[in-house]
């Protein structure tokens, strides 16, 4: 090894020209110089305390002739009763301040702060000290001084210079991107204007020929009607059946002066479709206009929504699906513009929520009505509701629609011994209900036996939430204040999979597509995504919201929405493990307020008594509903603690049920 490293170092040396007599005297130079440096060192560790290997503070000379720092030996002495340096029997007593000691201190002090000093200070000292300089000395020196900070400032000026010629290439090139990227956007809306007036052609072309058609139809079948004069009565029935089939009457047509009236009865007829039509046009107008009133209202986010589904697939042309016939051939059309007209469609389609029933939970035996969880059956038949009333109820929803009562009765009713928190049907067994509960207990319910199948009591504290798989029925899972979330199966009676966190679990969800991946929300601020194949630790964990997480909810297999009291949902791709959305509109800061979701709509209660509904590709809400209390003032103080506590989407359509912290229900349907 020694070999190896004299061998890489002797070879730079051999590299270098033999020094001249100038050059070694040079190198030699510094030989001399090493002793004063030597000298100092030496007397530096002479100045410091044996005790923190300091400079002396306060020196203090003992009995036995060694210095320390008074505040080193003093509490040295306060344990032991020897010198430190060599261990001689030593008191407080035998302490005597060195003052010879401390004045060479001060000394070296005072002269290494000199040696440290700039030339400009050592310059200032010496004028302070009364040294005689000459005018000739000092127009040099000021001469020098000028040019040096006429150098210095040209110095200054050209690295100022620098910065900004940086800066203004920075900024350059930045524009010049945003501008390329401005000049393909424009590219973009270019091409697809020209795909849309074409289809826009296309269909007014369509429009024309299908009411051409119709005349000619309507046309036809006046001028070509057999007159009752020249027929029997038998014919006669016959063609009338015939065109009330189509739609059309003949019983007010006249048997005389038939030409006259022939015609008149055609003018009349295109009179009515002429006037027909212009009410649907008007209507189809002011349709528009409200359409178009709703997207100047969330034009910056349908534009970032156009840009990045048109940036993303501009390579994409869009395919019309196999067998849809209710599709028009879009020719040109970019997949990333057929995909945003989708979204615009959906977005526009509705304004308003609308109150088609509604009804009372509480009953005259229970003063707490709030509802903490209502859900859909597997069929969307029947609805169940739970909350603080220890009670699970099971509605008819067709009944609550038709019957325009004061009161609906449940169709089933199930006591518990404490408060639920969640309930969730089984997707496969459609009377088969789990709830979970205040206790820690989840229970397996037969709704048509109104008895209990299975009881889990392995939790420790308060249940939060239960989610039955919808790809395997016997499994289910649950989350609780314990910590813990534990994975059951229908046919066993103790857990089969168990997951400790750090935090309390506030909601758990399973991936619609897969029994083994599931979504928990947490008191920690995160969502953590796993893989029951491996619970040691999650597959991703999803940050961003600055409170607990309240609800998670899945729109599709890779599609995960969550809830937090932090006032704000979040859209999340598991798939790619990215952060898609946030939405922003309803105001949650301590109450679970509900979350459901449905392909295109997320809908969320708000603590001010609101039910928010947002698309998920637009951050501002769609609509809002408010609850209002027909038993409450106005002016009751209490009315602002009321809040939304759960919401149900009806499957994929437009109509959901809400519940508030009055026990008061609703099924809201979206309207335009």
């Amino acid at each position: 090894m020694e070999e190896v490293s004299t061998g890489a170092i002797v070879p730079a040396v051999k590299t270098e020209p033999k020094p001249s007599t100038s050059t070694a005297a040079a190198v030699s130079s510094p030989e001399p110089s090493t002793a004063p440096i030597a000298e100092e060192a030496e007397l530096d560790k002479d100045f410091l305390c044996p005790i923190c290997m300091q400079i002396i503070k306060d020196a203090f000379l003992t009995g036995c002739g060694h210095s320390f720092c008074y505040m080193c030996i003093t509490t040295h002495l306060r344990n032991k009763n020897d010198c430190p340096c060599c261990s001689h029997y030593l008191t407080a007593n035998q302490l005597f301040p060195n003052f010879l000691l401390q004045k060479l201190l001060k000394k070296a002090s005072a002269l290494q702060t000199f040696k440290n000093a700039s030339p400009i200070e050592h310059f200032r000292q010496s004028l302070q000290q009364g040294c005689e300089v000459s005018i000739k000395d000092l127009d040099t020196l000021m001469s020098l001084l000028a040019e040096r900070k006429r150098k210095m400032e040209q110095e200054e000026a050209e690295r100022n210079m620098q910065v900004l010629l940086d800066f203004l290439h920075y900024l350059r090139k930045q524009k010049v991107d945003e501008l390329n990227e401005v000049r393909t956007d424009l590219r973009y809306i270019k091409e697809d204007v020209d795909a849309v007036e074409k289809h826009r052609i296309e269909l007014y072309r369509a429009r024309d020929r299908y009411s051409m058609k119709l005349r000619m139809l309507g046309d036809d079948l006046t001028v070509r009607k057999p007159w009752p004069s020249t027929i029997d009565k038998n014919h006669s029935g016959v063609v009338n059946s015939s065109l009330n089939a189509r739609g059309l009457t003949t019983g007010n047509i006249p048997t005389k002066k038939i030409d006259g009236k022939a015609q008149v009865s055609s003018h009349g007829l295109q009179r009515k479709d002429t006037s027909g039509g212009s009410d649907p046009q008007y209507n189809q107008s002011g349709l528009s206009s409200v359409k178009k009133k709703r997207v100047q209202a969330q034009f910056n986010d349908l534009q970032e929504c156009y840009l990045q589904k048109r940036r993303q697939l501009a390579n994409h042309p869009h395919h019309q699906p196999e067998g849809d016939k209710n599709v028009y051939h879009r020719e040109g059309y970019n997949a990333g513009l057929a995909d945003f007209q989708s979204v615009l469609s959906t977005f526009t389609q509705y304004s308003r929520l609308r109150v088609i029933a509604e009804l009372r939970h509480g009953d005259l035996f229970h003063s707490a009505n709030i509802v903490s969880s209502i859900e859909f059956d597997r069929d969307d038949e029947y609805f169940a509701t739970a909350g603080v009333s220890r009670r699970i109820k099971v509605f008819d929803f067709s009944s609550v629609l038709n019957e325009h009562a004061d009161v609906h009765c449940p169709v089933v009713e199930m006591s518990t011994r404490s408060k639920l928190s969640c309930l969730s049907w089984n997707k496969f067994v459609k009377n088969h209900i789990a709830s979970s509960d205040y206790d820690g207990i989840v229970t397996v319910w037969d709704v048509t036996t109104r008895q209990s199948v299975m009881e889990y009591e392995e939790h420790e504290k308060r249940a939060w939430s239960v989610d039955f798989s919808c790809t395997e029925p016997s499994m289910l899972v649950s989350g609780s204040d314990d910590c813990k979330v534990k994975v059951w199966c229908t046919n066993q009676e103790a857990s089969v999979l168990n997951i400790d966190m750090k935090a309390n679990i506030c909601c758990v969800k399973y991936n619609p597509g897969s029994s083994n991946h599931i979504a928990v929300g947490s008191a920690d601020h995160h969502i953590h995504y796993y893989d029951l194949r491996n619970v040691s630790h999650p597959l991703y964990v999803f940050s961003g919201h600055r409170k607990a997480v309240s609800y998670v909810k899945f729109l599709s297999n890779s599609e995960l929405a969550s809830a937090s009291t932090d006032s704000t949902l979040r859209l999340w791709d598991v798939k790619e493990n990215l952060p898609v959305r946030t939405f922003r509109g309803h105001t949650n800061e301590k109450n679970f307020v509900g979350l459901s979701v449905s392909s295109e709509y997320i809908a969320c209660g708000s603590e001010t008594n609101e039910v928010v509904v947002y698309h998920k590709e637009i951050s501002k809400p769609v609509t809002r509903h408010r609850f209002g209390s027909p038993e409450m003032d106005e002016a009751d103080e209490d009315a602002v603690s009321y809040f939304i506590s759960a919401v149900c989407w009806k499957s994929d359509s437009p109509t959901m049920l809400t519940a508030n912290s009055q026990g008061t229900i609703k099924v809201l349907v979206l309207a335009a």
